[in-house]
Formats: structure tokens, sequence, C-alpha cells
């Protein structure tokens, strides 16, 4: 799968967010890839294609936020990486905090990367073309 082919799963609470990182992967090529849950419980729908995401497309790659409603990022990762059947999707938790318990818990969760959100408008940007561009342009990621 190209990049260009290639689904990103944004898992976002905060609609300002979303906007923001929806906006940050259009500048490099990929919003219409993008696919975003507001919610945990919406992400492990998504990814199992359950209700209204029966027809949804297996992502290449999950950038999830640690702090989310109704199931929280740690637990969708365990959930992510404890399923024989979704284990190899990459996830990248992309995260305001920046404590050390958070990364070394995503870490023994098996994030493949932690990556602080910025507060400078230039760095997010950064972060996210760099995030796209390892995952999904350079790094060769399983099928499905």
């Amino acid at each position: 799968m190209s990049a260009r082919q290639s689904v990103i799963l944004l898992v976002e609470d905060n609609p300002g967010d979303a906007r923001l990182t929806l906006e940050a992967f259009g500048v490099h090529g990929t919003p219409d890839r993008v696919r975003h849950v507001g919610d945990g419980v919406e992400a492990l729908a998504f990814l199992r294609r359950e209700g209204r995401h029966g027809k949804a497309p297996r992502p290449a790659l999950i950038v999830l936020d640690l702090n989310l409603p109704r199931l929280c990022g740690r637990e969708v990762l365990a959930v992510i990486k404890g399923d024989a059947a979704l284990r190899s999707i990459p996830v990248v938790v992309l995260t305001t905090s920046q404590a050390d318990e958070d990364v070394l818990a995503a870490y023994n969760l098996h994030a493949n990367c932690y990556v602080p959100k910025s507060s400078d408008l230039g760095a997010f940007f950064r972060a996210i073309q760099s995030i796209d561009e390892f995952w999904l342009r350079t790094a060769r990621l399983p099928l499905e």
C-alpha cells in the first residue's frame, strides 16, 4: 500500500486539536486519508468494523491521544496491542502529556512512538510531517 492509499486513524477528542492535526496532515497531501474518531470506544468500533464502521478501511497507522472520554488512550492501546488482528498496526501516541510516567506506560503497552504535542504551531506541523514521512513514506508497514 503506498503512502497515497494508506489510511490514518486519528483518535482525538479535542475538536481544535483534531482540526489542527487534520490540517497538518493536509499540508503534506494526506487529509483525505485521515479518518477521525473522538473517543476510545469509537476507535475500537472503527478498528473492529462494528456498527456504522462496518466498511471502515484497515488503517496503516493509528495516531492516538491518551486523554480520551469513555475509554482512555492507554486502555485503547492495551486492547490494540493485545489483539492479534490489530497489534501489527503501528500506534503513534500524540498527546499533551510530557510526564515520564505516561511515556513509560505507553511504551510498556507497546506504543510504537510517543510524540508530545507542541503548543508552537510550527513545531506541531513539523511533528506531523515527521510522522507522515517516517511511518507512511519511509517505513515498510505490514499488509492486512
